[in-house]
This record gives structure tokens, C-alpha cells and sequence, in this order.
């Protein structure tokens, strides 16, 4: 029963997008009727996708009952096997819940979230059904990464994610930046995607196997087991937005606001994190594997947490905190805790889909995504307010709400790798790890406090503008993710469910009788806590009309084009590889093409001239062949005389 949930749970949002993709596009112009029925079809696909994938994660979660697996082989290449199955366990289960969950509130709020009002585009309707079957799609592949039993079905769901990425991102093709911004994501995460999929034929060569039971189960030598670690964190940099492959998860805000919260909550950044965890015995044996994740997980936390501090656009500030919150996933991984690492992307799943969804809601009413033309509406959109205070508050790691249990199992077991050398990797990883959460603890507060104030407190900056709470088909989905963003972290608590993010085989760091030691030390990261939000809310008072981030000086610059890497990244890699495109087709059309071309010009002109030397030769023939006709008319009337 088991293997079939954990079967059907990919396969109904697959089913439902495929499904959605073959219905007949809406007519562009003058037909709402059309466009009405393909609307309602692609709703009714993508929700009931959605709600039946949700249905099936629940149940499987109720019954899965230890590590499970079912398998078939589906090819043998001369004894390197490709099985079609699934691997269950209840941090599977969760997962597949969290991802579900968020699907649905997705596939809900895009139902009036993209919505043709009296002035909005006509086409909305048009692009509808695809964006809905896209959606189930992304939903599915995530979900086939969740469960899948083999490395090569892993593969496959990690790689529709990524085309779905490209489609969902570009959604409206005509705006200015979603093109770009999407080949972008596609391409940036390709090039670690070339590592991932190196790393896995490398697995599997030396297993003779893809599954993932198999390849677990194997003794790699240490040379191999530290290449494919390697590898496969490349795959894992680009996906989950890692140092130095996150430059592309702040331009994907050019896609839909729900889009946003599917990505940067529950789909594609969080398959990275998860792979890791999956494979975590495989990390743990090749130590140099986790101290690499360690370093850039600590960077991107840094990082990300400080470009936040100065964006404008509200969406932005929430990618670049997605980034951040995903370097204290890999830093628990880094230090000896997937458990500690999954729960944090759960409760974070929880709150970032909230605050997208919220964001959104602002976006919708004041028509602008800029915190400079925002302010006061806290008064006019009350309940968006307060679920976006609960969200805010659980990102800042505000205690009772989820992300401060979450965020100080990070750091409990950071700290215990890096006072006790309780982690796989080297004591300093964990030193390096905690020392960052910690200050990322304080900036985080301080930039979650200016989006608050800049947003919702002081007076009104666009005067014209009245907004209001968004109607029930949005405000419901906001409403319903503010429940596990407050209360997820206290499900910790529970053995069940504690139990069920364990990975058996692998030693928790800082943890012999649950999750993790939940509140243990929390005291210094509460004193970081207040700090960045003491000096953000003193800003403030100072000057409710400036912002915040003013106070950063010439720093101000550098945090918001994030340190320039975009810059180096575009004069290290995309200059010379558009000067090798640019030679390589030059190359094509002066060598190959010219040697091409030139032989047919040369065949053409050996055969005009030829053509010019028959036309030239026949009137000399004709001439030649009278002249002949007349010598032997002359020479029979001579012999015709002599006769």
C-alpha cells in the first residue's frame, strides 16, 4: 500500500499537467466565452492535481512506517542496471506534504491572482492553461524527486524542474526582463546540473547500479566517493542557490508572484537541500565533501542576508533572504545534521510561501513592487498586515513561531560541532557555520523589520492608490500558510514527528533523543535577535520618511548589486563565452561556410565559363559547317563540269 501511494504521489500532478497542456488554447481576442472554458478546465486540472497530490502525501505520511522501497528494473546496460521505484520514509513523507501544500495554495491564489479585470491584459486567459498544467508539472517533477528509489529517476524530476523553471519564469514573454531572466536560471543551474549528472554516472559505474539502496549500500573507494561528492554538490550549488551559482534566484522574481513561492519555498531551491540529506551516508564518508558545503554555506548566508538589507523591491528582498535561509540549511548539513536541515526547510517552505503570497497581495493592490512607493498599509489591508507580521517574524526566528525552533536547531547543532568537534567535518566548519547563522540571526531582523515599517508603517507614498485586503481566493491561501508558519515549530516537541525526520543510518549531531536539542542555547541567538531589530526600529523612529537603509552608507551600493558578483560573473564567464561564440561562428562563416560557398562558386564559374566558351564556338561551328557545305557544293559542281 505503501509503494503505491509513494507511486501515485508524483504521478497525479505528471497526469494533470500533461492533461493541461493538450487542452485547446483559448482564443487571443473577442472570445471570452472560449476563454472562459479553457479557463475553467486548466482550474479545475491544476487544483484537483494539486488537492488529490496533497490527499495521497497525507496518507502516505499516516502510513509510511520506516525507510520502505519498491523496485523494477527497467534497463540493464550489461549489468548497470536503471530501476523504476520508490524510496519512502517519513522525512519523504514530510517533504512531499510540504511541497503539496504549497502546490495547492499556489494553484488556488493564481486562480485570482491572474485574473483580466476591465484594464488588465487581454491574453491573461490565453496563457492561463499552459501556466497551470506548468505549475503541475513543476509540482510533479519535485515530487519524483522526493521518492524516487533510483539516481536516474532522480534525475529526470531534477531536470523537468528546471525546464518548468525556464517556462514559468518567462511566463509573459513580453515583459522586459522575464526572458532574460529565465534563460538565466536555466543556464546558470545547467552548468551545475553537468556536475550532478557527472556525479551520478560516476556513482553508478562504480556500484553497477542507480539505486539509491544500492549506491549507498556500496563501498566506494575514497578517491571516487570524494569526485562524486563533489559533483554532486555542483548539481546541488546551482539548484539550491548556493556561492557561487545563486546569482540567478533574485532575477526569477521577473516571473508571476505565485511562481515565486512555488520556487522559493517549496520546489526547486529545496531539491538540492533534500538530495544532499538523501545521500547524506555517501557526504559523511568523504569528509572534504561537507567541509566545501560548509564554506559556501556560509558564505551564501552572509551573503544573501546582506544584499537584502538594501533592494527596494520588495520581492527581492525576499529572494535574497530565500538565499540566505538556504545557507543555514547546507551549514547543518555541513556540520553533521540533515534532520536539523530538513526541518528548517519545512518550517521555511511555511513562511516564504506566506510572505510571497502576502507580497503579492500588496503588489496586487498598490500596483508597484518598490517599498519607496508603499508605506501606511497596515490600515488598509489588515489581515494581510498581520500574516505578513507572522511571516516576517518566523524568517527573523522570532520565538514561539516556526523559524525559531527551526533556526536554533541550525545553530544548537552548529555550536556543538564546533565547541565538542561533534560534526563529520573539521571543528572550524562548525565554527565558521555558527559565527554566520549568528550574525545572520541580526541582519535578518534588521532587513524583515525595515520591509514591515517601509511597507505597512509611516504615511501612504502613492496617495491615488486605495488598497485593500485581496478577495477570498487570495486572502485564503495567506491565511491558511499563517497556521504552519506559527505553530510548525512547535510540532518539534512531538516524538512522531521528531522520529520521522531521522535519518537512522546517520548520527545527529548535538541529538541522541529527538530532532534536535530545541531551544538549547537559544538565549544568544535572542540577544542577535533584538539587536538587529533594536537598530532597524531606532533608524526608523529617528526618521519614519527615510529608509532604513540609508544608514548603510557607501556600503549601501555594494549590499544592493550584492558585492558585484553578477559583475565578475559576467566578465569571467559571460564575456569570454560569447567571445567563443562569437569566434566559433565566425570561424562557421568564413572557414566552413566560405569553403562551402567558395566551391559552389567556383563549380559556377567553371561552368560559365565553359557555358561562355559553347555559346562563343557556335557561331564559329555554324560558320565552319557552312563553309564545309559550300566546299562540297563547290567541289561536286567541279567534278559534275569535268564530266
Amino acid at each position: 500500500m505503501t509503494g503505491l501511494l509513494g507511486a501515485l504521489l508524483p504521478a497525479v500532478p505528471l497526469v494533470a499537467g500533461l492533461l493541461g497542456l493538450l487542452l485547446p488554447p483559448a482564443p487571443r481576442r473577442n472570445s471570452a466565452t472560449g476563454g472562459d472554458r479553457a479557463r475553467t478546465a486548466a482550474v479545475t486540472l491544476g487544483v484537483a492535481g494539486a488537492a488529490g497530490a496533497l490527499a495521497l502525501a497525507v496518507a502516505l505520511l499516516l502510513t509510511v512506517d520506516g525507510p520502505t522501497e519498491t523496485s523494477a528494473t527497467w534497463v540493464d546496460f550489461g549489468g548497470l542496471a536503471v530501476t523504476l521505484g520508490v524510496r519512502l520514509d517519513g522525512a519523504a513523507a514530510l517533504v512531499a506534504v510540504a511541497v503539496t501544500a504549497v502546490a495547492l495554495a499556489v494553484q488556488v491564489y493564481s486562480i485570482g491572482y491572474l485574473r483580466r479585470g476591465p484594464h488588465d491584459d487581454v491574453d491573461v486567459d490565453h496563457r492561463y492553461p499552459p501556466y497551470a498544467a506548468q505549475i503541475s508539472l513543476f509540482t510533479g517533477a519535485m515530487l519524483l524527486v522526493v521518492v524516487a528509489g533510483d539516481l536516474i529517476m532522480l534525475l529526470v524530476g531534477w531536470e523537468v524542474m528546471g525546464l518548468c523553471s525556464y517556462l514559468l519564469i518567462a511566463h509573459d514573454r513580453r515583459l522586459a526582463g522575464a526572458p532574460a531572466a529565465a534563460m538565466k536560471a536555466f543556464l546558470v543551474t545547467r552548468v551545475g546540473d553537468v556536475g550532478f549528472l557527472l556525479g551520478i554516472a560516476l556513482l553508478g559505474v562504480s556500484t553497477g547500479s542507480f539505486r539509491i539502496a544500492d549506491v549507498l549500500a556500496h563501498d566506494h573507494s575514497g578517491a571516487t566517493l570524494t569526485a562524486a561528492g563533489l559533483l554532486l554538490l555542483a548539481g546541488v550549488a546551482g539548484k539550491s542557490a548556493q556561492f557561487p551559482l545563486h546569482t540567478w534566484l533574485p532575477d526569477a522574481m521577473a516571473g508571476p508572484t505565485p511562481i515565486s513561492a512555488l520556487i522559493h519555498a517549496a520546489t526547486m531551491v529545496a531539491a538540492g537541500v533534500y538530495a544532499v540529506a538523501r545521500l547524506y551516508p555517501l557526504f559523511t564518508a568523504a569528509p572534504v565533501t561537507l567541509t566545501v558545503l560548509g564554506v559556501l554555506g556560509a558564505i551564501t548566508l552572509l551573503l544573501g542576508a546582506l544584499a537584502a538589507t538594501a533592494q527596494d523591491d520588495i520581492k527581492r528582498v525576499l529572494a535574497w533572504s530565500t538565499v540566505s535561509q538556504l545557507g543555514y540549511m547546507t551549514g547543518a548539513l555541513a556540520v553533521g545534521s540533515p534532520s536539523a536541515a530538513l526541518f528548517h526547510l519545512l518550517t521555511h517552505a511555511a513562511f516564504k510561501a506566506l510572505l510571497f503570497l502576502a507580497a503579492g497581495a500588496v503588489i496586487h493592490a498598490v500596483g508597484t513592487t518598490l517599498m519607496s512607493e508603499m508605506g501606511g498599509l497596515r490600515r488598509s489591508m489588515p489581515v494581510t498586515f498581520w500574516c505578513t507580521v507572522v511571516g516576517l517574524g518566523a524568517l527573523a526566528g522570532v520565538p514561539p513561531l516556526a523559524g525559531f525552533w527551526s533556526k536554533d536547531g541550525v545553530l544548537t547543532v552548529a555550536e556543538s560541532a564546533a565547541l565538542e568537534g561533534t560534526g563529520p567535518a573539521p571543528s572550524w566548519v562548525g565554527w565558521i557555520v555558527w559565527i554566520a547563522g549568528l550574525v545572520g540571526v541580526a541582519v535578518t531582523a534588521w532587513y524583515a523589520g525595515r520591509l514591515l515599517l517601509r511597507a505597512f508603517f509611516g504615511t501612504p507614498r502613492l496617495p491615488l492608490v486605495h488598497p485593500h485586503d485581496p478577495p477570498a481566493v487570495l486572502r485564503w491561501p495567506v491565511l491558511l500558510l499563517a497556521v504552519p508558519a506559527a505553530l510548525l515549530g512547535l510540532v518539534g516537541f512531538v516524538g512522531a514527528f521528531a522520529d520521522r525526520l531521522r535519518f537512522p543510518t546517520v548520527p545527529v549531531a548535538g541529538s541522541e533523543d529527538g530532532l534536535v536539542h530545541l531551544g538549547s542555547g537559544a538565549l544568544l541567538p535572542l540577544a542577535f535577535l533584538l539587536l538587529g531589530a533594536a537598530l532597524v526600529t531606532l533608524g526608523w523612529r529617528r526618521d519614519p520618511a527615510a529608509d532604513p537603509a540609508a544608514a548603510l552608507g557607501p556600503l549601501r551600493p555594494v549590499f544592493a548589486r550584492a558585492f558585484r558578483l553578477d559583475d565578475v560573473q559576467h566578465t569571467l564567464v559571460v564575456r569570454p563565452a560569447r567571445a567563443l561564440a562569437r569566434a566559433a561562428r565566425t570561424s562557421d562563416e568564413v572557414v566552413v561556410d566560405g569553403a562551402v560557398e567558395g566551391s559552389g562558386r567556383a563549380a559556377s564559374g567553371l561552368g560559365a565559363g565553359l557555358a561562355a566558351l559553347h555559346r562563343a564556338a557556335l557561331p564559329w561551328a555554324a560558320a565552319g559547317v557552312l563553309a564545309g557545305a559550300l566546299l562540297i557544293g563547290l567541289a561536286a559542281a567541279l567534278v559534275g563540269v569535268n564530266r
